[in-house]
């Protein structure tokens, strides 16, 4: 019995878009500008970001590093939900694409480097890149995004089973 990466890539990442895309559906936009604390971005910034982080799947596999000097991140502004949704929608179309035109080889043997000019911030397999960057990423901002709604009183989706929101 053969292992399949690029299956498993797959699934995985079909099942946690969508328990993402649950998420971003409970996001209040009349509460876009709302932070926790000072130092917190701000809940438009983080759905959005959490939105568009299955974009960095296509980049990952498709070349082999990203310069923040030659290309400066720029959020996504939203000013609905729609947006948002779109936003995470066309993202993870893209990324699950991209993945499926992948295999292990290019996984495994090619390496992704994520700079500022001359500074390294990271150089890993595209593997060990799409983990980091893209996958465990999306579930940290994911989780992040969950203590806002409950912050807010906005009901919490269930991620893996039900939440206390619905029993």
């Amino acid at each position: 019995m053969s292992f399949d990466i690029v299956k498993s890539l797959t699934n995985e990442f079909t099942h946690e878009c969508a328990n993402t895309r649950k998420v971003l559906e409970r996001v209040p936009m009349d509460k876009l500008t709302w932070k926790p604390h000072e130092k917190s971005m701000s809940l438009q910034l983080l759905a959005s970001h959490t939105a568009e982080i299955p974009e960095w799947v296509p980049h990952i596999l498709q070349h082999s590093e990203l310069d923040f000097a030659q290309q400066p991140y720029q959020p996504k502004r939203i000013s609905s939900l729609d947006d948002l949704l779109k936003i995470h929608d066309d993202a993870t179309e893209a990324a699950l694409a991209a993945i499926a035109k992948t295999n292990a080889a290019v996984l495994v043997n090619e390496t992704w480097t994520m700079r500022n000019g001359d500074t390294i911030l990271l150089s890993l397999p595209k593997i060990a890149t799409l983990r980091t960057v893209a996958f465990n990423h999306l579930y940290h901002h994911r989780g992040q995004l969950t203590v806002y709604l409950r912050l807010l009183n906005i009901p919490v989706p269930g991620i893996f089973g039900p939440s206390a929101d619905e029993q």
